[in-house]
């Protein structure tokens, strides 16, 4: 039993560096920790960068961040998909593809769940800078 809560603290300073210590700022503000409850709960974020806090302090630190990145890829890019250009676009998929490659070759599935956060941290970026530019408020 000590082990494992070794390597969970272990893997949790992990995430922490990863996210730049983002990940404890707040409570998980979903109805349970369960991943159906959290996945509801980013979907009804009213905004990318609330989407993004909410995943940041709901996240296990594993594989299963990958389907809550996925929400807030797509609350992020509901902020730009008709926006971007053709030549935008090619960026935009070319980032997610960076973040894909970056943890490849590394075993554990906090690897999976940094990868979740970097395509989301990408979506972010874009989102944020397409408000920026239309004037929006958040």
């Amino acid at each position: 039993m000590r082990l494992r809560s070794c390597v969970a603290g272990l893997a949790l300073v992990l995430l922490e560096g990863i996210l730049g210590g983002a990940a404890l700022a707040e409570e998980c503000q979903a109805k349970s920790t369960s991943m159906d409850d959290i996945v509801v709960a980013l979907n009804a974020a009213p905004s990318c960068d609330r989407a993004m806090k909410l995943f940041e302090a709901c996240a296990y630190g594993a594989s299963g961040d990958v389907q809550f990145g996925e929400a807030v890829e797509k609350k992020c890019e509901a902020d730009f998909s008709g926006q971007l250009g053709p030549p935008q676009k090619l960026s935009y998929q070319r980032e997610l593809r960076i973040c894909d490659q970056k943890y490849r070759n590394k075993s554990g599935t906090m690897y999976i769940s940094a990868t979740a956060f970097c395509r989301a941290k990408v979506a972010q970026r874009y989102s944020q800078r397409a408000l920026k530019a239309g004037g929006a408020g958040r």
